[in-house]
């Protein structure tokens, strides 16, 4: 069978792992023509891929809509931003978004879980992804950002709506905005009449020099961005993560018994879950020059996706077979994250979040199955499940 990738695939992107054993050893550097993009798909040119932002730019997008389509990005939407700019408003977000700040949000977390958890017991199951992905993670972020708990469904369903894309189409990204004040202004005005000890607040108070040396604070437009980004991103990734996390230890049992028995694993085990099942499996750039790649010439104004889902697979960097679940594997980092300079601001807060529902979900229910009749696997811009009922013993 000949060889095609399509990223729009909804078949395809159900499991998509076969495809990308057979990019990594038969067609490292793919070529779509349909969609017209180049792929990569082995760890190593993936992760160098990453860390060249001069050859490779998030400044046109980093999905392959986007760049098709030649969005006018807002103020403040560092993910497709190149440095010096980039680095100017990531190190204002890293003022406030420490590792530190976020490991303190441990007793929250759990309280959160507990208060999902505590009154499925008993039940006979719940819905990985409604009951507990889809709440925990809003209340978290919203905690951080000061936003009322009322206001957080429909938040997350704005979110939702933004990324959502129709079944095997591209989705338009012009009418995109975000940036949007619908939610958040009101918040932003409230907040800078009002300080608290909240992100939102100190994003409004931060001093910082720019790229061009003068020192100044967020205009609102950046601190709208800043907030939706957080916001949203904050939510969706570790909802997935939570999914596939019930997704892949209910297919595989005798390693969720090893975790149910040593709970010292649980860490290692999200990592895992990360690197086998990230919740975004590619990630798109703007190729700046002409660059050769397995002797053929990537013209400039390429579109490269860097497959980090496959990344994550490739057996020269996760041997002997990175298709094997293994919560006791040694993982040096994997991909799911991304890498250099566009490294995930929130991964400290995700790993966090998956590590505390993982540890409170065996506490109570150490064993479940899939009811696969009414499981649903979402494969827009993240990848995930947008149900995933299980069975508990």
């Amino acid at each position: 069978m000949a060889l095609y990738y399509d990223p729009y695939d909804v078949q395809l992107q159900a499991d998509p792992f076969p495809v990308f054993r057979r990019l990594r050893e038969e067609e490292p550097l793919y070529y779509n023509d349909r969609f017209d993009f180049y792929a990569l798909s082995r760890f190593a040119d993936v992760e160098r891929a990453l860390l060249d932002h001069e050859t490779y730019s998030s400044r046109q997008g980093v999905i392959l809509e986007m760049i098709k389509q030649k969005i006018d990005f807002p103020d403040g939407f560092f993910i497709c931003e190149d440095p010096p700019l980039h680095g100017v408003h990531r190190g204002v977000l890293s003022r406030v978004f420490t590792p530190k700040r976020m490991n303190a949000l441990e007793p929250r977390i759990r309280q959160f879980c507990a208060e999902v958890l505590d009154p499925l017991v008993g039940a006979g199951g719940f819905d990985f992804v409604a009951d507990l992905g889809a709440r925990m993670p809003m209340r978290v972020i919203g905690m951080l950002l000061g936003i009322p708990e009322q206001d957080q469904d429909a938040i997350q369903a704005q979110g939702a709506k933004r990324i959502h894309r129709e079944a095997g189409e591209p989705k338009d990204f012009t009418a995109n905005n975000l940036a949007d004040p619908t939610y958040f202004g009101a918040y932003i005005d409230w907040r800078s009449a009002h300080p608290s000890d909240d992100l939102m607040t100190q994003l409004i108070q931060a001093r910082f020099e720019d790229e061009t040396g003068v020192e100044r604070s967020l205009n609102r437009d950046e601190i709208l961005t800043f907030v939706n980004t957080l916001a949203n991103a904050g939510n969706e990734t570790t909802n997935r993560l939570i999914g596939w996390t019930g997704k892949v230890l209910a297919d595989h049992p005798g390693e969720r018994r090893k975790l149910a028995q040593d709970r010292m694993l649980v860490h290692n085990a999200i990592e895992e879950v990360l690197r086998f099942e990230p919740p975004s499996i590619q990630s798109c750039r703007y190729v700046t020059h002409d660059v050769d790649l397995y002797g053929t010439t990537v013209p400039e104004g390429s579109v490269m996706m860097l497959l980090t889902g496959s990344g994550n697979r490739d057996h020269r960097a996760f041997p002997p077979d990175g298709d094997t679940f293994d919560v006791g594997r040694q993982i040096g980092h994997h991909l799911a994250f991304g890498y250099g300079v566009h490294f995930c601001l929130g991964a400290a807060l995700a790993r966090l979040e998956g590590r505390v529902a993982l540890d409170e979900v065996l506490q109570r229910f150490p064993d479940w199955s899939v009811d696969e009749d009414h499981a649903h696997l979402d494969s827009s811009a993240v990848r995930g499940w947008a149900r995933l009922p299980v069975v508990t013993g």
